[in-house]
């Protein structure tokens, strides 16, 4: 039930996403030569919660295949009609289907770790289907860490229909579940305004079979 009322909800905002302003470009930008420059022109890259398609567009034409995904198909359409070079598959998937095809190089999960509704789970399906030694690129917001009159809004929007359902992590617990999933931490980062979106780059030991 959860999930079928978070997907009427992106749904429904999908053309009021596609055409909201970045925030900060400069930060966006920053985080996306950082990712740049660790994929590889012979990559596999799988991007779990793609929304409108933005970041993977921009991403692509580096690696060698880039398939994005998001469980909303409101905003795949709106991905899918988006110039792009062609380096680039949109597929409306949830997060059980969306590693058809794995394993992958590196896996991307750019603001989507905190909406999901089991986070042990996620991370253990992205853990499996990343090659030894593969990357999780991801930035998570960390409600947890907010401060409390901020933190008590949302289930006020959540109840009238204004927010989805988001987990209140902290990044410690962020941190750690990684951590349990198995994966090796190798870079924690800010980038813009909000400590409580960590940027983190974590691997899968290339030992791990």
């Amino acid at each position: 039930m959860t999930q079928s009322r978070n997907q009427k909800f992106w749904n429904r905002i999908a053309e009021r996403y596609a055409a909201r302003p970045l925030k900060n470009v400069a930060a966006y930008e920053a985080m996306l030569a950082d990712v740049s420059a660790r994929l590889k022109p012979s990559d596999r890259v799988l991007e779990i919660g793609c929304g409108t398609g933005g970041t993977a567009i921009r991403l692509a034409p580096g690696v060698a295949q880039y398939t994005a995904t998001d469980f909303s198909s409101e905003m795949v359409r709106i991905a899918r009609a988006k110039p792009s070079d062609g380096n680039v598959s949109f597929r409306v998937a949830d997060a059980a289907s969306a590693f058809d095809g794995g394993p992958f190089d590196v896996i991307c999960a750019f603001n989507v770790l905190h909406l999901v509704e089991d986070l042990p789970d996620t991370l253990a399906r992205i853990h499996a289907n990343l090659k030894p030694g593969g990357l999780l690129i991801c930035k998570t917001w960390c409600f947890a860490d907010l401060r409390l009159r901020v933190r008590i809004l949302f289930p006020i929007l959540r109840m009238i229909g204004l927010f989805p359902f988001a987990a209140a992590l902290d990044e410690a617990q962020l941190r750690q579940a990684l951590r349990d999933a198995g994966f090796d931490i190798e870079v924690t980062r800010v980038f813009g305004d909000y400590s409580q979106n960590p940027y983190i780059v974590a691997r899968r030991s290339a030992g791990q079979a």
